[in-house]
Formats: C-alpha cells, sequence, structure tokens
C-alpha cells in the first residue's frame, strides 16, 4: 500500500491533493493545525469515496518545538510521500512587520518543513520508491512587495528542494516544488473584488487557479514513473510573472 502525508490538508490546494491522490489510489494522512472538523470531514468523504484505503487525520502546529516534530515523525506509518501544502503569509511592509511575525513565517514555511524532510528521509528511504513535494509560489521567482518574507521562504524552498534532491537521487526520492501563481484559496480571500479583477487581467491564461489546477501536478510528480524528475520548481501560474 503506498502512503502520503499532505501537510496543509484543510487548504483549498490541500484539499484538492488529498482528492486527487485519493483518486490514483494513496492512502493519506491528512494533516492540521487547527480545522479538526474540516480534515475529519474530508477524511469520511474519502473513505466513502475510496472504502479500500486508509485515510487518517493528524495534528501539528507547525510553530513548534525540535521535540514535538520527532515525537510527531515517530507516530506515523511508513510513508512513500510527503507534500508540504501548508503555509502562511502576512500583507505588510517589513518595516511594519513584529520581529516574531517574521520568526514564525520563517519557521511555518522553511524551518520547520526543512527540519520534517530530516526526520522523515528515514522511513521515506525504505520505500520502493519515494516523493517529497513543497508547494512554493511564483513570488520565490519574482518576489512580492508587502510579502517580502514570504517570498524569501518560498524562493528557499526552490534552493533547498534544488540542493538537496542532489543527495538522495540515487535513492530514487524525487524533491520538487510545485510554484502557484494566483489561486482562489482562503489565502487570498482578504482581496477585494477590484483587485481580484485587475490582477486576473494580468493573467495570460485569463483566470485564477483553482486548486486542483495545481493538485494535479502534485499527483504527476507522485506518480512512480516520474523518478527522472527532481530538483526542480515548477511554475503552475497560467503564464503571469515569468
Amino acid at each position: 500500500m503506498k502512503r502520503a502525508i499532505v501537510f496543509g490538508a484543510t487548504g483549498g490546494i490541500g484539499k484538492a491533493i488529498c482528492q486527487d491522490l485519493a483518486e490514483d489510489g494513496w492512502s493519506l494522512y491528512l494533516h492540521y493545525n487547527t480545522k479538526m472538523q474540516e480534515a475529519q470531514h474530508l477524511v469520511e468523504q474519502l473513505r466513502i469515496d475510496h472504502p479500500s484505503q486508509d485515510f487518517m487525520t493528524i495534528q501539528l502546529n507547525f510553530d513548534s518545538d525540535d521535540d514535538v516534530l520527532v515525537n510527531f515523525v515517530k507516530t506515523l506509518l511508513p510513508v512513500n510521500a510527503a507534500v508540504f501544502a501548508q503555509g502562511i503569509t502576512d500583507y505588510s511592509f517589513l518595516g511594519d512587520e513584529k520581529l516574531a511575525e517574521i520568526t514564525k513565517l520563517i519557521k511555518v514555511n522553511l524551518t520547520v518543513p526543512i527540519k520534517l524532510t530530516k526526520l522523515l528521509e528515514p522511513k521515506l528511504m525504505k520505500q520502493d520508491f519515494s516523493r517529497i513535494v513543497y508547494l512554493g509560489s511564483v513570488y520565490g521567482g519574482s518576489g512580492s512587495a508587502l510579502e517580502a518574507v514570504y517570498s524569501a521562504t518560498k524562493g528557499g524552498l526552490t534552493r533547498f528542494a534544488q540542493a538537496y534532491a542532489r543527495e538522495v537521487a540515487s535513492n530514487d526520492l524525487t524533491v520538487n516544488v510545485i510554484a502557484p501563481g494566483a489561486v482562489k484559496t482562503r489565502m487570498n480571500a482578504i482581496f477585494s473584488e477590484d483587485t481580484i479583477q485587475e490582477v486576473q487581467n494580468e493573467i495570460p491564461a485569463n483566470r485564477w487557479a483553482q486548486g486542483r489546477d495545481i493538485s494535479y501536478w502534485v499527483r504527476s510528480l507522485l506518480n512512480k514513473r516520474s523518478s527522472y524528475l527532481t530538483g526542480q520548481t515548477i511554475y503552475v501560474t497560467g503564464g503571469w510573472l515569468l
């Protein structure tokens, strides 16, 4: 049985990833931080649709100390893949940011994913094939004003994946980043309709992405046949900011 853990499973992209992977026969850990009911509801639906697979919720606050991360990974069953779809941002000028918020952004988006990757490596290496996918951002390649720290964390994921992929490629463990552009999720729900339309007008595809526009590529990277693609960042932006 192939099993993946999807971090950030209750987000708009995370839900779509879970649905796509379940359709491909994956059993899943669905990670959440505070949205337990949403995670449980998704698990119940997946169990109905795919009764021969296993689906379990699992809680972790990414703003946790190292001992919590170590114990979290110890509780996991064997996994073939880890998908990091969690993430936070804060729309403000750097000069207005509180130092604690900067620390949290870097920790949740970059530091803890790297630490969890280190801790998950032995479990992944035991499988006949294994995959890691990080959700980056177009802003990791084209920084965004008012999201300077967020942009830095996403750019950091790209460089980490590129370097780490070279360490583990001979073990059939691939490491890649999917970098979305403008996606209709809760993270972007703060924008006015006028702002949403202005952004849409800049996108050559003339629309915002839906979660499944992104999850399709995660699904593809987790396929066993994708073993020769590693260390890459794939921009899924509808042609925006490229």
